[in-house]
């Protein structure tokens, strides 16, 4: 009796372990479906950003006749050094001298603006995004070769100049400083 009992032991084992599997076969195959794939390979490890260049046209926004559009002395450094802390953030790719680098992400300030989103009931303004526009071009610098170009490439943020969600303009920048080398970041190192 004991050998009959010990195979049917097996046997649900066996099952089970079938069973769970099965499941987990199942769970896998029934994943969203979201993934991300590393464009970098064993040939890219390392990045040199030289500094952004300030293309912002001033006097073509006077002769314009349009609203002055938000400026800020310095505004290519503050990119610059974004765009440097977050691949140093990153980890992917490590920013070094241009001697030493594999690629080279070039960039130049294309627009700096503060738009009105929202208005109180006596028309101030309540609400504001503050949008940073650049060109960029990401070149593999032993071969000289651009492995894409993009211009019109943008971060931005909205806050608020009033109320108890008020944030200071400084700090609206800065959130928008963040996402813009958050995404110039993701695009060199994600393939979506």
């Amino acid at each position: 009796m004991k050998p009959e009992k010990n195979l049917k032991n097996r046997t649900r084992a066996a099952s089970l372990l079938a069973i769970c599997a099965l499941a987990a076969c199942i769970l896998q195959c029934a994943g969203c479906g979201y993934t991300s794939r590393s464009v970098i390979t064993e040939k890219f490890k390392t990045i040199y950003i030289p500094a952004f260049v300030n293309k912002i046209d001033l006097t073509k926004e006077a002769r314009s006749g349009r609203q002055y559009k938000l400026y800020r002395p310095f505004l290519e450094s503050d990119i610059t050094r974004s765009v440097i802390d977050r691949f140093l953030a990153d980890g992917n790719l490590r920013p070094v001298s241009q001697e030493m680098s594999d690629l080279v992400l070039r960039g130049e300030l294309a627009d700096f603006r503060r738009d009105a989103l929202r208005y109180d009931k006596n028309d101030d303004v309540v609400e504001y995004r503050v949008s940073i526009s650049v060109n960029i071009a990401l070149v593999d610098r032993k071969e000289d070769k651009a492995l894409w170009k993009e211009d019109g490439f943008t971060g931005s943020t909205t806050y608020f100049a009033e109320g108890a969600s008020a944030v200071s303009e400084d700090k609206a920048i800065t959130d928008a400083f963040d996402d813009l080398a958050r995404r110039i970041v993701e695009r060199t190192v994600e393939d979506w």
